[in-house]
């Protein structure tokens, strides 16, 4: 049976193996860019660069993700129906309580980040605000602190800034060939070679993501109904949340994985959810919803 901390462990590793996963693709596209532009200060930049931003992404990550999505800190006195709900089911999981944030966006929608549960925060759109009631809000709140007991968090915000920064390493190889200095750039063997890498380095981000099985929502989902007692009010609010349909302000490719449901919405998909299934962040919500309604 799930509980607030299966996989912990191997949600720890798995952020190891992202980390070393970074560390090698970045060395791999810096001797490339370093071989093709005859210098080899681009390779030691590169090793660098990994080295600072595997740090970075362990340490600042959290940091990152609430600039990214616009969170500003709530306080109780602003919200205090939402710091109570927080701080009752932190209690009751044994964890310490989270940081609170708020995203001013009337998109129902929640996620948690932070490296470990003693530096983690949970953050809801304002919008969940309005729309859900207590016992809803409850279930989307234990969902959250799940990731957090599950260390879920960990290794989703560290895939956010990792696959941001294999997406900016596409680009700059991308001007290295069209715009490099050297004679190896009439070579046809490289050309082929590094449209391949410009296409393939997109993709090793995505999968990064992707790396993040969506067994950790099933996951979450049945651990927050343990922790309620109630699988009806996540169940309830899972419906709200995936009928308005509209994305969010600020909805990215990057944090979409990090959320409760697709920052997208049901009325605007993403590219990768246009292709298909495979490409998902999020199980489908009916069959989120059907299988809390079935638990006992």
């Amino acid at each position: 049976m799930a509980t607030l901390y299966t996989h912990q462990g191997e949600n720890i590793q798995k952020t190891w193996l992202l980390m070393g996963a970074f560390l090698v693709l970045v060395v791999a596209v810096g001797y490339a860019v370093s071989w093709y532009m005859q210098t080899p200060v681009i390779l030691y930049g590169a090793i660098i660069f990994a080295l600072l931003m595997n740090v970075g992404s362990y340490w600042f990550s959290d940091k990152i993700v609430l600039s990214m999505t616009g969170a500003r800190e709530a306080t109780r006195a602003e919200f205090p129906e939402l710091w109570n709900v927080v701080e009752n089911l932190s209690i009751t999981a044994g964890l310490p309580m989270p940081k609170v944030y708020v995203v001013d966006d009337l998109a129902p929608n929640a996620f948690a980040t932070g490296r470990d549960p003693e530096h983690a925060v949970v953050a809801t759109t304002t919008g969940l605000l309005q729309m859900l009631d207590r016992s809803e809000l409850e279930g989307v709140m234990a969902h959250e602190l799940s990731h957090i007991g599950n260390r879920d968090m960990l290794v989703m915000t560290v895939a956010v800034v990792l696959a941001g920064f294999l997406a900016m390493l596409a680009d700059f190889f991308m001007r290295a060939v069209m715009y490099g200095g050297s004679d190896r750039q009439k070579s046809p063997i490289f050309l082929v070679l590094a449209i391949v890498g410009i296409i393939l380095v997109p993709i090793a981000a995505q999968l990064i993501q992707l790396a993040i099985s969506r067994k950790r929502e099933y996951l979450a989902d049945a651990s927050g109904a343990l922790l309620t007692r109630y699988p009806e009010g996540l169940a309830s609010a899972l419906e709200k949340i995936s009928g308005y349909g509209r994305p969010m302000q600020r909805a990215s490719h990057a944090t979409a994985h990090l959320f409760i449901a697709d920052p997208y919405g049901s009325g605007e998909k993403s590219m990768s959810q246009k292709i298909g299934g495979l490409f998902q962040t999020h199980p489908p919500a009916g069959e989120r919803i059907k299988i809390l309604r079935e638990m006992k």
